[in-house]
């Protein structure tokens, strides 16, 4: 997100050194820093059937782009309860925490990801508002991509096969 103005005092912002690093700056005293913090997400392997997992196609996304159920972490909640939330909202399934995975950073969207292990039951529902398909892929069959949440998932068929 490009900021031109400072939201405190509507003067310029400026580049300028602060804490060690080139950030965005009020051009008057009045003390804004805009630091460009990254936003939490959560995302969720979704294992679902034995030993598939589910994984959605975002509007907008190229045909051959598939990725792990994903959404913002909200105010005030728990990433475990975003995750759950997230899995019952994008695709209409029930799902239970397997295991957290870790915290990945996605440098291209300035995004934490926390990432869990879900096991999920019922008839998929996509929110067709915020997903244009789906798929169900077989565990052998997947394929991480190198950004975003490929690299935990990468790591969780590592994991698997150990």
């Amino acid at each position: 997100m490009k900021h031109n103005f400072c939201p405190n005092c509507a003067s310029p912002l400026v580049l300028a050194e602060n804490a060690g690093r080139e950030r965005l700056v009020c051009s008057k005293p009045c003390g804004y820093v805009f630091y460009d913090n990254p936003l939490p997400v959560v995302g969720a392997i979704v294992e679902y059937d034995n030993d598939t997992v589910v994984l959605v196609q975002s509007i907008g996304w190229p045909a051959e782009w598939y990725g792990l159920v994903t959404g913002f972490l909200e105010k005030g909640e728990e990433p475990a309860d975003a995750v759950l939330r997230e899995v019952k909202e994008e695709i209409g399934l029930d799902a239970e925490i397997v295991e957290f995975l870790g915290i990945y950073t996605f440098y291209q969207r300035n995004e934490v990801i926390f990432t869990y292990h879900v096991h999920a039951k019922g008839d998929i529902v996509l929110d067709t508002t915020e997903l244009q398909a789906y798929k169900v892929t077989p565990i052998p069959e997947l394929r991480p991509w190198p950004f975003g949440t490929g690299p935990a998932l990468k790591q969780w068929l590592a994991k698997r096969k150990a």
